[in-house]
């Protein structure tokens, strides 16, 4: 698992992303590049990685389901997602 501060540091970027995207989308549309400049770096939201919500994995994140390939076999197994089976053929 990752660490704590680790984690927080992605839900803070993320707060940031969230906090100034009307305003990114707003100076995109009028072409301020200057004012985009001016606003923080982490408010890009290219500078987000996809974690695992639950242990914060960085690698191996299912988009669907939003955790990790490792919690999601070992949820899945578990019968704790609705709708996945193991598959056999």
């Amino acid at each position: 698992m990752a660490k704590e501060g680790i984690k927080a540091r992605d839900r803070k970027k993320q707060a940031m992303v969230a906090r100034y995207a009307a305003k990114r989308a707003k100076l995109k549309e009028e072409g301020d590049f200057l004012g985009l400049q001016k606003l923080p770096k982490s408010a890009s939201p290219v500078r987000l990685h996809n974690r695992c919500m639950i242990s914060g994995r960085p690698r191996g994140f299912m988009r669907q389901f939003g955790i990790s390939r490792v919690l999601f076999r070992k949820m899945a197994s578990e019968g704790k997602i609705p709708g996945v089976t193991k598959g056999s053929w």
